[in-house]
């Protein structure tokens, strides 16, 4: 039987104290146990990453009058978190890895999270709440780009899209649940003390990574992840470029969905609903994709972005209906939730030995997407007006179908399960096993 690369690395690089204490992370991946714990402490994480991100908007009105500036200048701190991510996640992911291991970095990620969490609770100012905000998006774009190579070394291959969808629940359901919860407790009690509790969840999953994470070392003699060498392999700018397509389209239509709503005749209170809609119509994409990744990436994910293109499509015609405009949500959230998991496992498998660079690579250009795709909705509506902005949505939607459909060989490639010819390999003409 062919042995898994990724556990002989590790096994080959265990320590022995890791190798008395407890099973190494190389025999608990070929046994093809799932770290269950491990896999919801990091969940947690990226519920905390994401509610971390989007928490300032909601609380916006709160922090400009205890700050006292404008709101325009409170804006600055969702624009320096995003803008830090994109100048420091390549630079830092080829300094860091390989020389440090990698729970060690996640653990260290979460604390850093509740330190900034912590000097944002405390800022006397603007300047140093910005630069608070300035360090939680450091630690994003580590948390980020270490994450997903870290869950495919510690789990079965043929687990990975099943363990990525428990691991991505958590941004889905702080999109739903985490940023409304926050926003509520600063409202009823301040706006500091929204992000102080942010600060202890954090202290808590770094305690319990402590004891939940299995060790997942590199090499001593691992090379430095090269964004080069992983841009010389289609499938990786494939998916490097249709995945930040798909984001940017979203977030073109959730910047002003609440525009939107009204355009079309709808009440302002619905705005809240509808996001929450899609957040929770989020989970149930990914628990479809957890159970679709790893046999039928291929076909499960040109599904999801057709679904995702229908409901942007369909938007401006149904979308003056509560019935219309709720299917249509739930269409999205679904599609949307989805689809962030097959890109995951598309990017790392495309990226093969050169994972790490190709996963740092998406997290910037994801970035990129997110902060164009509000400016991109921006310039639609005030060129073709509220009511055509899922219009301007599915534009780049379309855009990426069209890149994932004609990736066939290299980033989005067919599946064990599904029919046909394989594409990433030659076909075998013996006898069918029974």
């Amino acid at each position: 039987m062919k042995q898994d690369p990724l556990a002989v690395e590790t096994q080959m690089h265990a320590t022995p104290e890791e190798g008395k204490s407890k099973p190494s992370p190389a025999k608990t991946r070929a046994a093809g146990k799932i770290p269950w714990g491990g896999l919801l402490v990091l969940a947690a994480a990226g519920f905390t990453a994401v509610t971390t991100e989007l928490l300032p908007s909601g609380l916006l009105p709160q922090i400009s009058r205890d700050l006292g500036v404008e709101e325009s200048a409170v804006g600055s701190l969702t624009a320096a978190y995003a803008a830090i991510i994109v100048f420091t996640a390549l630079p830092l992911s080829r300094l860091l890895g390989g020389r440090v291991p990698r729970k060690t970095l996640l653990i260290g990620t979460v604390l850093a999270f509740a330190l900034s969490n912590v000097l944002l609770a405390l800022s006397p100012n603007l300047e140093v709440a910005i630069v608070a905000r300035l360090l939680g998006g450091i630690a994003h774009g580590m948390l980020w780009s270490s994450m997903a190579p870290y869950v495919a070394r510690i789990v079965p291959a043929h687990s990975v899209g099943k363990s990525m969808a428990v691991v991505f629940s958590g941004t889905s359901i702080a999109l739903a649940v985490g940023a409304p919860i926050g926003t509520l407790m600063g409202t009823l009690m301040t706006w500091r003390v929204s992000f102080v509790v942010l600060a202890g969840v954090g202290v808590l999953l770094a305690v319990l990574a402590f004891w939940l994470l299995p060790a997942a070392h590199d090499p001593g003699t691992h090379k430095t992840p090269s964004i080069r060498a992983a841009l010389k392999l289609p499938g990786v700018i494939a998916v490097a470029t249709a995945w930040p397509l798909l984001l940017l389209a979203h977030f073109t239509l959730f910047t002003y969905v609440a525009p939107f709503l009204l355009a079309s005749g709808l009440p302002e209170a619905l705005t809240g609903i509808s996001l929450s809609v899609v957040g929770i119509s989020g989970l149930v994409g990914i628990w479809i994709a957890g159970l679709t990744a790893d046999s039928r990436p291929r076909r499960s994910v040109i599904t999801a972005v057709g679904l995702l293109l229908l409901a942007f499509a369909l938007l401006p015609v149904l979308g003056g209906t509560w019935v219309g405009v709720f299917a249509l949500m739930v269409a999205w959230g679904v599609s949307f939730g989805a689809i962030g998991i097959y890109n995951q496992a598309a990017i790392l498998r495309a990226g093969g030995e050169h994972k790490d660079a190709a996963n740092g690579l998406t997290v910037v250009t994801i970035q990129l997407g997110i902060a164009v795709g509000a400016g991109y909705g921006a310039l639609a509506l005030t060129t073709v007006g509220a009511q055509l902005v899922p219009l301007a949505a599915a534009l780049p939607t379309a855009i990426a179908l069209g890149i994932i459909i004609f990736s066939r060989r290299g980033g989005y490639p067919a599946g064990p399960h599904e029919t046909g010819p394989r594409e990433t390999g030659p076909r075998e003409t013996g006898p069918r096993e029974k």
